[in-house]
């Protein structure tokens, strides 16, 4: 798998170099760069004129460019000079979706937008600075109570995508959104995503096949990582060397999870600071998730560090379908039928689990959040052949007394782990699973912990050796 994904991009990276390529100067073409002046004309023009010209590279020199959206082209880079800066303006009059193709997911708003587009690249070493603080980005205040906060970036069906370099950060809504694109390749970037406002995810990556992600630091408020697939499947994914931070989870599969996830590949990886988990892998919505391979993993003060889930939600994904928690059919699927988790492999992880900190989070989900493995289907409906093979775990424990508690079903429920509140185990809770391996588990308290170490409720098949 990598080594194919590896040719795809090689060949991309010649098909889009432009070593000798036109340059389009924003300054050329009217930008003023001043921090003040709105820019999106000037910047759009030179897009236009640089794609229209059978491609080369739209440079942005040193200087603040304020910005709208822009529509990135077929066969344009768009190069940011160190000291760039690309500033989403501040006034939502500024992201008009009428010529844009509408989100799958939620409104359509972004700062960069494009659409069916080929050889594209965002290089350099300056920023994109999306500024979409909650002074001017207030959730639910568009027409009607709509949440109309713009993306950083949407990318639509395009092929040959790469981000080299740049600094991407402040989005009002999500990040960096791709949707049914192809031969995609992530190195070096850096996204600065935390505290500025809410659902500020660093990478959403939806329905896209061949995707390579290395040598990323990424900080997120919302997951760090997060692979999508609302109709097709996501397939053929490479992450390697990246760091991630978040206030959320470091890597996430779902919930969208409609096209399932196929051949995905995570290594060489650091999560920290992550209270609502490292990595977390769910198909709740249909589809099907196999052949998933992550090693040589560290997490530091994370919450859980493994959590697997088979649910019914069943979400059925259209266009500006809600993106919210909240179930639109309460206590009953929404009708996309139950998937199925199948042949996961982690491996090779060093983890330290910790409390959330005292006033970051309600203190009734401060324990469920340092939570053991959890790996659960639902009844009828197996999570099959996992194996967990050289992994160390360190639990804060504490709990002074032993849990007996009938732990919730939540079969339709979007799936948070400390939903299902302080668990009867305090190193790996497995239900409704089968075939499940643990080879070479180590799981240590720091402090005494009443709970049993490993609790199993219709686990078919559970071998365990050290």
């Amino acid at each position: 798998m990598t080594k194919t994904l590896i040719a795809v991009l090689m060949g991309l990276a010649a098909t889009v170099g432009f070593s000798h390529a036109a340059v389009f100067n924003v300054k050329d073409l009217g930008a003023v760069g001043n921090g003040i002046a709105l820019d999106t004309v000037a910047v759009q023009k030179a897009i236009d004129s640089c794609s229209e010209a059978g491609g080369g590279v739209v440079r942005i020199p040193a200087g603040r460019f304020v910005i709208g959206t822009v529509q990135i082209k077929s066969n344009v880079t768009l190069s940011l000079d160190h000291g760039a800066e690309l500033l989403g303006s501040q006034d939502m009059k500024d992201y008009p979706i009428d010529k844009l193709r509408p989100a799958r997911e939620g409104n359509s708003e972004c700062l960069l937008y494009a659409e069916d587009a080929t050889n594209i690249r965002l290089e350099g070493l300056g920023v994109i600075d999306g500024r979409g603080t909650k002074e001017y980005f207030p959730k639910r205040s568009g027409p009607g109570g709509q949440d109309n906060r713009p993306r950083l970036i949407r990318f639509e069906n395009c092929k040959n995508v790469t981000f080299s370099g740049l600094t991407y950060k402040r989005p009002a809504f999500w990040g960096i959104h791709l949707v049914d694109c192809k031969d995609v390749h992530f190195t070096g970037v850096t996204v600065r995503m935390k505290n500025n406002h809410s659902n500020n995810d660093g990478m959403d990556i939806d329905a896209c096949e061949n995707v390579l992600i290395e040598n990323c630091d990424i900080e997120s408020g919302d997951d760090g990582i997060c692979l999508k697939s609302t109709k097709g499947p996501c397939r053929n994914i490479v992450v390697r060397n990246c760091k991630v931070s978040s206030h959320t989870a470091g890597l996430k599969c779902g919930t969208s999870s409609s096209g399932g996830f196929i051949d995905l590949d995570v290594s060489n990886c650091y999560f920290v600071d992550c209270p609502m988990g490292g990595i977390k892998l769910q198909i709740v919505d249909g589809g099907r998730m196999e052949n998933i391979n992550i090693s040589r993993i560290v997490m530091e003060n994370v919450g859980s560090p493994i959590f697997i889930r088979l649910a019914n939600r069943g979400r059925i994904y259209t266009e500006n379908t809600y993106t919210g928690t909240k179930l639109l059919s309460p206590e009953k699927s929404e009708g996309a039928g139950i998937g199925s988790i199948k042949g996961i492999k982690i491996s090779d992880v060093v983890a330290n689990v910790t409390l959330a900190p005292q006033g970051a989070t309600p203190s009734s989900r401060r324990i469920p959040q340092a939570g053991p493995i959890m790996i659960a289907g639902i009844p009828d409906h197996y999570v099959e052949d996992i194996v967990l093979e050289n992994i160390s775990i360190s639990y804060p424990g504490g709990l002074e007394e032993d849990v007996k508690r009938e732990v919730p079903e939540d079969v339709t429920r979007y799936p948070e782990q400390f939903f299902f509140g302080v668990l009867p185990a305090w190193g790996a809770y497995i239900r409704h699973a089968q075939n499940v391996e643990f080879n070479n588990v180590e799981m240590e308290l720091r402090n005494p912990d009443k709970r049993q170490k490993i609790v199993l409720d219709d686990v078919i098949s559970f071998k365990e050796k050290n």
